[in-house]
């Protein structure tokens, strides 16, 4: 009798995993030419009842630097779980785009979302490690021309653009809120970084959530610190979540976070 029981709570307990598990082929293989002919090789997940006769939210998601390549496969080594998430897809549907930033041994300025400037001393790299005034990548800009042309189907309510990245995606999240002040809805960098002086110009409304790990020696949690103090100066919506004993990872704590998806969906642009 305690064998069957044993089973048949085996038997539920394999139903309740595969009733919440998603997969990961849900996010359909693409690849987007922009106007100038640079190819991005992207990711899509689409609301399991997806009707392009409706308007969604979307997720932009952007990956870190370990998962750059041509494969378009890395870009969903971290993450893609929370989004296939069965009861999340159902309580939260949207189009949710991992693009792909290339690995281009050949040409280095091209293998990031943001333009990079190596410190020459510790003490410069808040500002020395990221530009004020450089030109949006060009893998970026094929990101945004991406975005673009899923808003241009008549498919996306862009009232509720997110976007989120973590480590150098979460550079590029900054990035792309600094430079679209008035796109996104809700931006959630994850062990980022960006220059303060360009958050100490921005007018934008988009509601921030940062989080870094405390002990991250990759991406120093003092650019999250500086980066908070900075928007709190402004006056700009914004939480900042510090991991003690956390290192490079800090995505792993993030995406458990129980309101992640749904402080996200609050948010709606103004």
């Amino acid at each position: 009798m305690r064998i069957l029981k044993c089973i048949a709570f085996c038997i539920c307990l394999m139903g309740a995993l595969q009733a919440t598990a998603g997969d990961k082929l849900s996010f359909l293989k693409k690849q987007f030419t922009t106007q100038n002919g640079y190819k991005l090789n992207y990711r899509v997940l689409l609301p399991a009842d997806y009707c392009p006769e409706q308007k969604y939210p979307v997720i932009l998601f952007l990956h870190g630097a370990g998962e750059r390549g041509n494969d378009n496969e890395k870009q969903l080594v971290h993450g893609w779980d929370l989004f296939t998430n069965l009861q999340n897809r159902a309580d939260y549907p949207a189009i949710v785009l991992a693009p792909q930033c290339p690995e281009l041994p050949d040409v280095p300025t091209k293998n990031y979302w943001v333009a990079i400037k190596r410190p020459v001393t510790p003490q410069e790299r808040m500002f020395r490690t990221f530009p004020a005034n450089a030109p949006i990548t060009e893998p970026l800009a094929a990101v945004k021309e991406l975005l673009d042309s899923y808003i241009a189907k008549g498919v996306v309510d862009t009232k509720r653009i997110y976007v989120t990245g973590l480590s150098m995606g979460g550079m590029g999240t900054f990035d792309l809120v600094c430079r679209y002040p008035n796109l996104f809805a809700a931006a959630v960098p994850i062990c980022g970084a960006v220059n303060t002086d360009r958050l100490a110009r921005y007018k934008g409304k988009t509601p921030f959530r940062l989080f870094h790990g405390a002990d991250d020696d990759v991406v120093l949690p003092k650019f999250s610190q500086e980066a908070y103090k900075t928007l709190k100066s402004i006056g700009a919506e914004v939480q900042y979540t510090e991991y003690p004993g956390v290192n490079h990872g800090s995505w792993v704590p993030a995406f458990k976070e129980p309101d992640f998806l749904s402080w996200m969906f609050k948010q709606v642009k103004k």
